[in-house]
């Protein structure tokens, strides 16, 4: 309400008295004065600001790189079309990209257990009702056995 009545009283009063009270306009004021601040503060209050500014867009620009890394391992080990924003992504952060441990680990783990379920005694593993040892020992009997017949053997 009194801003109503200052807004249309206000410009009629200051008509009236012709403009003899000096207002200083609100634009002439500094953001300094503003804040409360010096103007050195203020200049160094502005400076920090850039600066955790810049910390910050480095920190999610690492991470996103982190994140791209991840997706590209997992497109490489499922054999997916690769992304090209994750390769920029990556080259924007550089080579201080690293995987986290815990992946790091997981990956690992992976590897391992492909390598062994590509070798000759995995596949065989995943054959139900086979037992391995009892593979092992036939191989080793029959093994035995060759060796035996080639010592009698008179061609030899």
């Amino acid at each position: 309400m009194a801003f109503m009545v200052k807004h249309m009283v206000g410009g009629q009063l200051k008509n009236l008295t012709g403009g003899l009270t000096e207002e200083k306009p609100e634009a002439e004021k500094t953001d300094a004065a503003a804040q409360g601040m010096t103007q050195e503060e203020f200049e160094q209050y502005k400076e920090q600001l850039e600066e955790e500014k810049q910390e910050r867009e480095a920190e999610f620009a690492q991470k996103k790189a982190e994140r791209a890394t991840v997706r590209s391992h997992f497109r490489d080990k499922y054999r997916l079309p690769k992304n090209e924003l994750d390769e920029t992504q990556i080259q924007q952060a550089g080579d201080d990209v690293v995987l986290p441990t815990e992946l790091a680990k997981m990956i690992a783990e992976d590897n391992q257990e492909e390598t062994h379920k590509q070798s000759v005694l995995g596949q065989l593993s995943n054959i139900q009702n086979v037992d391995i040892d009892q593979l092992k020992d036939k191989a080793q009997a029959t093994l035995e056995d060759l060796k035996k017949q080639t010592e009698n053997c008179s061609l030899m």
